[in-house]
């Protein structure tokens, strides 16, 4: 018998994994996949037929949920790709900073304050589409200006905006934000 004494290390996220594993010849359009380490929601896939020395393959084109960047993969039909585990949630938006930074108020009552909103142009696009507005102005940065006005004369107008978050593999972002009426108001 050996004397060797094992020591091992467990984290609080033991067991809880970023990803899992899913056969690539299963996964289709508006699925989530792993390309290049990074998140993506799959918008293309089409499948080779088995060649001569090997199998089908599956072509996938995906586009990064955090930075809307259009990422490829050829993976054979038969192996198991990673497949991230994509969360969201809503959180009813308290304030705005002047840098960007919302305060979300979550379900236990706490706040979160440690998200932005997005800086890239196509991202805020979408928060655009979300609130049911257009921009203002079609200047550079100006989706942003613009967002950060149409937030605050929101809070001004007593309206209660709710800001949906995505997270998968460390990252979250905000990704939409909800006109949900009038804060209601008790006397």
């Amino acid at each position: 018998m050996s004397d060797e004494v094992h020591h091992f290390e467990s984290k609080a996220d033991a067991g809880a994994f970023k990803t899992y594993p899913q056969q690539a010849g299963t996964i289709r359009k508006n699925d989530y996949i792993v390309i290049k380490s990074r998140a993506c929601k799959v918008v293309e896939v089409s499948t080779s037929k088995t060649g001569k020395h090997g199998h089908a393959k599956c072509h996938f084109v995906g586009i990064d949920i955090f930075n809307g960047k259009r990422l490829e993969d050829i993976v054979p039909s038969s192996h198991n790709c990673d497949v991230p585990h994509v969360n969201r949630t809503d959180y009813q938006l308290i304030d705005i900073s002047e840098d960007g930074f919302v305060s979300l108020l979550t379900e236990n009552g706490n706040t979160k304050d440690d998200l932005k909103l997005p800086t890239d142009e196509s991202l805020l696009a979408l928060l655009f589409l979300n609130l049911n507005t257009k921009p203002r102005s079609f200047e550079c940065g100006a989706y942003y200006v613009n967002l950060f006005v149409i937030i605050k004369d929101g809070f001004s107008e007593g309206k209660d905006l709710v800001g949906s978050v995505m997270s998968a593999m460390g990252e979250e972002q905000i990704f939409g934000l909800k006109d949900i009426g009038p804060t209601l108001t008790s006397y």
